[in-house]
């Protein structure tokens, strides 16, 4: 009978209902779970060495007779050690085991042992230090299917409590040996790509005979996943051409009056992205298109252009924004852009703030006038995904930082039946952090994609420096002697209110927690609040300080953004509320305390908060650890390219934290294949083969299972 992956994890011997909780600690419910649980590394235990030659430091296996063996517990430690001493024809070592009495139970004087472990010296000689052990007789009669412990290359796992490397080896070799899965994966693309089978590779994983075994391995499981990534983007891509949208015609005379009215010119970039959007927009399908843009690039100028020329051919446009202040910085720039005598009217839709052409509107107000087709541009939060929300002639939808709302939200504004004309509006998605190459052919695979690479005109260059605390001083004396030119800047804090212990919960521990290097590092990370009373009160007494945090009324946020904007005040002490969008020219300090505990991308949006208007800007990175985070930090000090930063970050931190998917259920050898350029294109060219010749997968029913599987994984995020 075939082994059924989808089976508890309960079935396999040996696993009872306290072993089952603890394994899915590790996400470990099925049996599937279990084989996919891969090793994170592996032990090389692959050669036997004489006693005689054991290396002090060295990681060595050996094998020999034990002719003594004995335990004994230490009281005040309260620890078993188990000895035993083995010999082969070279001498003699001992092993020793902590806190594993059973060693002693089930070696007995005269066994043949295999034994693989750390070899220490100590003052009674050499010894080898909790050895992993099996016994000779079993080792040579399993060496066909491969050793579970010793004497090879030795798979070790992430663990838990109670479940340890050893214990993952013991439920998964027998599994191992009679592994025979059917493959999803078709013969041809097999042989194609050169591909092990689903068994062999699972096999090779867990048991290499060589390093490079396991690399070959690995890259067939990434391989699997990547190609559903890939059928799921193209299918996405081939329903969504199967769509009616809104066919807008483009107009070039009336862009080119619009392009020759701005107030500054087009970067090369920006005019390719429009023009691309434009096309688009013509078809009658709906248009998916992400435009990707470093910091201060002009993206918003390219939106509203797409805007402007739906709104001449009487179509609707909504800008969703993530936050409230970018929200109102948006409709701000609408207006400026969109003088009097255009006739478009435009509306700004937040959770506390109503306005219609700049004006103060009621809710009701203004969402008549929306479902009347009265306003024609909207600039909302998510408070236009409301379903009383209703356009009459909606054609576009632009969602500005896309990846900060989810599948569901961003479907809502899609639906046809919210619309009166019954057809799906043309989708334009906004990022501000270059997306690595790879990851946009994978996760966004679905996407046509613009980028706008260029810095307009005028744009300041920022200089950056990493600094250390003994340097604090000398960055307030600049500080000061900025704002004395007329200068304003941002302080950025990566929390709201410092965490104090927990005293209660302290003092009735058993055993008080150890001020570690991580907790000490936390008490030294500059909260805003604490930040805005000591800069305000103690560094800079004279000045005009004021604090802005997500925890604070819409109103209020906005009010402060517009007040320091204004020149009201001399330094905004932030959260990262103010990473995207924010645009203050007199700006030009960014001092960003606790650097380290953000990523280089994140690092780089802030730094883009400064340089927008005609005086030189500075970037100051004060990281909690002077020495740890100076390397990595580094890099923002060598470039201001904001796509290089970000292919250094995914590198860095890895593709999951860099773009928010780490909790997405994919396994960690995908993840790290999200990095592979090389097999991800292998991967795209084998799934448009088999959608070719079996575009609805009937051919292929494991593939169309996996698929369908996935499909549900992401509709219930």
């Amino acid at each position: 009978m075939p082994l059924d992956l989808t089976m508890s994890v309960m079935n396999v011997r040996s696993v009872g209902a306290r072993s089952a909780a603890r394994l899915a600690k590790l996400g470990i419910t099925t049996v599937r779970q279990l084989l996919w649980h891969l090793p994170t590394r592996y032990e090389d235990y692959s050669a036997a060495v004489p006693i005689a030659e054991l290396v002090p430091g060295e990681k060595q296996s050996i094998r020999g007779e034990v002719i003594a063996i004995s335990s004994r517990f230490i009281w005040p430690k309260r620890m078993t050690i188990t000895t035993a001493t083995l010999r082969d024809q070279s001498g003699a070592v001992r092993a020793v085991w902590f806190n594993q009495p059973y060693v002693g139970e089930s070696i007995p004087e005269g066994t043949l042992l295999s034994l693989s472990g750390k070899v220490v010296l100590d003052k009674r000689g050499l010894s080898i230090s909790n050895p992993l052990y099996e016994r000779v007789t079993d080792a040579e009669h399993t060496a066909a299917e491969g050793l579970r412990h010793t004497g090879r290359l030795i798979p070790i796992y992430a663990e838990t409590a109670g479940v340890t490397s050893k214990y993952l080896r013991f439920l998964i070799q027998p599994i191992i040996e009679q592994l025979d899965l059917p493959d999803p994966l078709p013969e041809s693309v097999r042989r194609q790509y050169g591909l092990q089978s689903l068994s062999d590779a699972l096999v090779a994983v867990h048991y290499p005979h060589r390093p490079e075994d396991a690399v070959r391995a690995r890259e067939r499981l990434a391989f699997d996943d990547l190609l559903l990534l890939q059928l799921k983007a193209l299918r996405d891509r081939r329903q969504m051409n199967l769509l009616k949208s809104v066919r807008v015609p483009m107009d070039t005379e009336y862009m080119r009056t619009l392009v020759q009215g701005l107030p500054f010119p087009l970067t090369r970039d920006q005019r390719v992205a429009a023009l691309e959007i434009l096309k688009d927009m013509e078809r009658p399908y709906p248009m998916n298109r992400l435009l990707e843009g470093d910091v201060g690039s002009g993206k918003t100028v390219v939106a509203v252009l797409a805007a402007l020329h739906a709104a001449r051919q009487g179509h609707q446009t909504v800008i969703l924004a993530p936050t409230e202040v970018l929200a109102a910085q948006h409709e701000r720039t609408l207006r400026t852009l969109v003088g009097p005598t255009m006739g478009v009217r435009t509306a700004l839709l937040t959770g506390a703030t109503t306005l219609v052409d700049g004006r103060e509107a009621t809710k009701p107000a203004v969402k008549r006038a929306v479902s009347s087709g009265g306003v024609q541009i909207v600039v909302g939060t998510h408070a236009v995904i409301r379903d009383d929300v209703r356009f009459s002639r909606l054609a576009l939808v632009v969602i500005d930082e896309q990846h900060r709302f989810g599948i569901h939200q961003r479907a809502a504004l899609m639906k046809s039946d919210r619309h009166a004309s019954g057809v799906v509006p043309h989708l334009l998605s906004m990022t501000a952090t270059p997306i690595p190459r790879t990851l946009a052919l994978t996760v966004l695979g679905d996407l046509d994609s613009s980028l706008i690479k260029e810095k307009p005109s005028g744009r300041q260059p920022v200089r950056t420096k990493v600094v250390s605390s003994a340097e604090r001083p000398r960055v307030y004396a600049f500080i000061r002697d900025e704002v004395r030119a007329g200068r304003q800047v941002f302080v950025v804090c990566p929390v709201i209110e410092a965490v104090q212990p927990d005293a209660e919960r302290i003092a009735s521990s058993p055993r008080p927690p150890r001020q570690g290097k991580l907790s000490a590092l936390w008490a030294q990370v500059k909260a805003v609040q604490d930040e805005y009373q000591k800069l305000s009160k103690e560094v800079f007494p004279d000045l005009r300080v004021v604090m802005l945090h997500g925890r604070m009324k819409a109103k209020e946020k906005q009010a402060i953004m517009h007040e320091f904007k204004e020149g009201w005040h001399d330094i905004l002490v932030s959260t990262s509320v103010i990473e995207v969008g924010v645009d203050v020219p007199n700006a030009t300090i960014m001092l960003i305390e606790g650097a380290d505990r953000f990523g280089l991308a994140q690092l780089h949006q802030f730094r883009g908060r400064v340089g927008r208007g005609a005086h030189a800007s500075y970037c100051f990175l004060l990281p909690t650890d002077d020495g740890a985070a100076r390397a990595r930090l580094a890099a923002l000090e060598k470039t201001d390219d904001g796509f290089a930063l970000a292919e250094a970050d995914m590198k860095l931190r890895g593709p999951g934290e860099f773009f928010g998917i780490k909790q997405s259920g994919m396994p960690d050898v995908t993840m790290e294949a999200l990095g592979n350029a090389v097999l991800i294109k292998k991967a795209r060219t084998a799934a448009r083969a088999i959608l070719r010749t079996d575009p609805q997968l009937k051919r292929n029913p494991l593939l169309a299972a996996q698929l369908a599987a996935l499909q549900n994984l992401v509709h219930s995020e």
